[in-house]
């Protein structure tokens, strides 16, 4: 099972899906049925699904997704933060283990930061 997220910001619609172990986001350019090329989320897959997606007021985009979880079992959550251009910025992390089982992260802008909810 694939999963994805789409959520709209200043530069149209951002999507993330997951294909193969790794996350890729890519633009949907506002009035068409185009998109850039998709790129992977930083760092070495590991198993990523699930993404969650959020801009806040600034611009900025937080991905957040799984590594590791399936049927029955947990995992560990991810981030990464880019810039209103859509460039990684110096803002990522993980947490080993802390998606429960059955578990999915879900995010929400907070004024210019974000929040992730596991």
């Amino acid at each position: 099972m694939s999963s994805m997220a789409l959520v709209e910001g200043p530069g149209g619609v951002l999507a993330a899906f997951e294909t193969r172990g790794q996350i890729f986001l890519a633009r949907i350019r506002p009035g068409t049925n185009s998109f850039s090329r998709p790129q992977g989320a930083p760092g070495t897959p590991n198993g990523r699904k699930h993404p969650a997606l959020a801009f806040n007021r600034e611009g900025a985009s937080l991905l957040a997704w799984t590594e590791g979880t399936g049927w029955n079992q947990g995992g560990t959550l991810a981030w990464q933060v880019y810039d209103p251009s859509g460039r990684p910025t110096a803002r990522h992390g993980r947490l080993e283990g802390a998606i429960p089982v059955w578990g999915l992260p879900a995010v929400v802008a907070t004024g210019d930061g974000f929040t992730i909810l596991y």
